[in-house]
């Protein structure tokens, strides 16, 4: 491995429908009318997957086991279809009687032939291709929902959109933020009593976060919650506001104050309550956020909400007055079992801040907490007052290696539980971070607003040692607070999980292998090397009989994009071409076609005469601006450009794609709104120093 991948890992370690008529009998009368009473009784259909979890409770566990431990051996390739996108796939598909509905990279969706994947229809909603600048993680999208014939998506440009889910033809859409702020939509939307639930993510630029409902006919806004109080001054959207405003000081509404609801949901129709988690703050770093300290409600929390009204029940706040991105966005499982001898109705969630919560879903008790991963910030839970016990991760005043990272024990990639072992399958992950107060902080409207100094953290991270990192799939038993087995992969970005009644767990890696492991033990029965990158998570269904595992192959989200999980890049061999994969019992389709990596020599870089002065400034306003999508030190691991292999052509014309957007339609933004000539200039110098100095490191190690 080349010096410079040394480094970097050193660092981020530490640190219109177009239709085509259905074929088959399959497509004859299918059901697309979705309702509460379906979705709350999907064993009663085990063979369709009806919602993003498949069910309310969100357990990703299906009752299906004609593919079980016993023939799983003899599970091959049903057919696959490429998706002709080489971004990040993080859907999970929705499936009703014979027919698939997936989202895709730029929000793009897609029906299939469940049986054949065959293409039925697309609609691609186009969003601007200069939106990406907004998206803190790739142009993701996790899913659709479907309700009474209609198919439900956020974009990322921030719209709320209705298909007629048999012809992908538009019935409405709404745009549910402002566009004037860098919101995005990534996050799969949750029907409730005929109301669209979506929220929407941006923190990590400097946003107020919220999440709202929408009338599933209509349009139309039926309520909103906001996450964090707006300027005090002015009167509160709603009655929560006024005691959350109290946990805030300084002028945390100039940037936004974060608490995004990006991702995870979950509903009990008998306590009727929807569970949302939240995000990070904005900025990240406390002391700049509300610099007189307090919890920052509701950062960080699990929310329990009366979904007919907006209207909270209870809050719990899994990392108080969040200091390292620490997420509580992560998979939400609603489950019931038995705890110290008692019945009860408890939800799960293992967020970034690497502790396993178990909560009273209707009273919002804690009942338990523990670490299922290293960490160093906080040394318990304590179960009194709830509240987390911080020791050495406060970062203000001196550098700080924590654990976890910001990328989490666990991010957004889907837990499962198998009401069968009483087990909780998460991908996890040990990684580290080393947090870095910036001193210098100044809040830009279309940039991280993080609070963190990536510059300094570069040059202590080149003269250390890399820690180990690792991907972790974790069974985790609630009930006795313990791991009950674990398997280490080289990979820490991995996919999402499926549990089903064949004592299975089925899981995808970032290095392309798609696996079967028993529930109870977690011995591995197959895989399948797709050479094809996976974080999404996989679902099962059954069409005419036969018992399908599909899964969305794609490598993509954070790690990829800003080079961070060079340990993964290393394991992809092949260039990353997305498909979507569904396995059968005697499956004999032939593997998808993929095009192998090959390592070329980066081009020689223009001369650059720049001062040590300017180059440094010129890392600093790169990490600033750039590395969310090219990379921390320029490097990326092949999801978008690396600029260290810029053409002549592109070196030449750096002010017009930086500062006139010549390059919009491709996805490259203007920054003229953030940068001036004199800063491009700089950043230009940072890219031709990273290109010389690795260039240099590939001659030596014989690269040619």
């Amino acid at each position: 491995m080349l010096r410079s991948m040394n480094t970097l890992q050193r660092v981020a370690t530490l640190i219109v429908a177009t239709i085509i008529l259905p074929i088959g009998s399959a497509y004859a009368q299918p059901n697309l009318d979705v309702d509460s009473a379906r979705i709350a009784n999907a064993d009663a259909e085990s063979g369709n997957w009806l919602a993003h979890g498949r069910t309310y409770d969100e357990q990703r566990f299906s009752p299906l086991e004609k593919i079980n431990e016993g023939n799983v051996s003899d599970l091959g390739l049903a057919w696959s279809t490429p998706t002709q996108m080489g971004r990040g796939h993080e859907a999970s598909p929705i499936v009703v009687d014979g027919t698939m509905y997936i989202t895709l990279p730029w929000s793009k969706v897609m029906a299939l032939n469940a049986k054949t994947g065959e293409r039925l229809w697309d609609y691609d909603p186009q969003v601007p291709p200069e939106w990406a600048r907004n998206a803190c993680c790739d142009v993701v999208n996790r899913g659709v929902a479907i309700w009474k014939g209609s198919i439900y998506f956020g974009t990322l440009d921030g719209r709320l959109v209705a298909l007629d889910a048999k012809t992908g033809e538009l019935q409405w859409e709404t745009m549910t933020i402002d566009p004037d702020r860098p919101y995005t939509i990534t996050g799969a939307p949750r029907i409730i009593k005929d109301k669209v639930i979506i929220g929407n993510g941006g923190a990590d630029l400097g946003v107020r976060g919220y999440f709202s409902a929408y009338n599933a006919k209509t349009g139309e806004q039926e309520w909103r919650f906001y996450t964090v109080p707006g300027n005090p001054e002015y009167p509160f959207e709603h009655p929560e506001l006024e005691a959350a405003a109290q946990t805030w000081t300084g002028k945390w509404w100039e940037i936004g104050g974060g608490g995004t609801a990006w991702d995870s949901m979950a509903y009990d129709p008998d306590l009727n309550l929807l569970y949302v988690g939240t995000g990070n703050g904005s900025p990240w770093n406390r002391s700049l956020r509300s610099p007189d300290g307090g919890d920052n409600l509701y950062l960080s929390s699990i929310l329990a909400l009366n979904p007919d009204t907006g209207r909270l029940k209870w809050h719990y706040q899994v990392t108080p007055a969040d200091n390292w991105d620490y997420t509580a966005t992560q998979h939400i499982i609603l489950a019931d079992m038995e705890i110290e001898g008692k019945d009860r109705k408890v939800l799960m969630q293992a967020p970034k801040n690497g502790f396993f919560y178990v909560l009273d879903r209707d009273t919002g008790e804690l009942l338990s907490a523990d670490n299922y991963v290293d960490v160093t910030w906080a040394s318990h839970v304590d179960l009194e007052t709830g509240r987390p016990v911080e020791t050495d991760g406060d970062y203000t005043s001196e550098p700080k290696l924590v654990y976890p990272s910001p990328t989490g024990g666990h991010n957004w990639h889907p837990m499962s539980y198998s009401p069968q072992t009483g087990l909780v399958y998460i991908p996890a992950r040990k990684e580290p971070f080393l947090f870095i107060n910036d001193t210098n902080f100044k809040y830009r409207k279309w940039s991280w607003n993080t609070g963190l100094d990536f510059s300094t953290m570069i040059a202590i991270a080149k003269t250390q040692p890399p820690p180990e990192v690792y991907g972790i799939l974790l069974a985790w038993d609630p009930v006795k607070k313990k791991e009950a087995w674990s398997i280490r992969q080289d990979t820490t970005a991995n996919g999402g999980i499926l549990s089903t009644a064949g004592n299975l767990v089925f899981q995808g890696t970032g290095g392309g292998i798609f696996a079967a492991y028993t529930a109870d033990t977690g011995k591995k029965l197959w895989e399948d090397n797709t050479h094809i990158g996976m974080v999404a998570p996989p679902v099962t269904y059954t069409v005419d009989g036969e018992q399908y595992i599909a899964v969305l192959a794609g490598w993509g989200g954070v790690p990829p994009i800003i080079g961070a999980d060079f340990a993964t890049a290393a394991t992809t061999t092949h260039i990353n071409e997305g498909h979507m994969l569904a396995y059968k019992l005697g499956g004999k389709a032939p593997a998808p076609a993929v095009t192998p990596r090959r390592y070329t020599l980066i081009p020689a870089p223009p001369e650059d005469d720049a001062s040590v002065e300017v180059i440094n400034k010129g890392e600093r306003l790169f990490h600033q601006n750039c590395s969310q999508c090219h990379g921390l030190m320029a490097i990326t691991s092949g999801v978008v450009a690396d600029l260290r292999y810029s053409s002549k052509a592109v070196h030449q014309s750096y002010g017009k794609i930086v500062l006139d957007g010549v390059m919009e339609k491709s996805g490259m933004a203007s920054f003229s709104n953030e940068l001036n000539k004199e800063e491009v200039a700089a950043i230009h110098s940072y890219v031709i120093s990273r290109a010389r100095e690795d260039r240099a490191a590939q001659l030596k190690a014989g690269l040619q």
